[in-house]
């Protein structure tokens, strides 16, 4: 789970905090700086955290 902690429509604590507690073996990845458009304003961040899953 990616979340970023400038998150202003979406809060890390209501959302990514609980939501990677109940799903099963999940990994929270909290970028630093990152708003809830992070795919576009961190895209390169995104995709290397995209990459590291992927090739896990």
């Amino acid at each position: 789970m990616l979340h970023g902690d400038d998150d202003q429509i979406v809060p890390t604590a209501d959302s990514a905090l609980l939501s990677s507690k109940i799903v099963k073996d999940a990994k929270l990845v909290v970028l630093k700086g990152a708003p809830h458009g992070m795919c576009t304003t961190h895209k390169d961040r995104i995709n290397a955290e995209l990459l590291t899953f992927i090739e896990g």
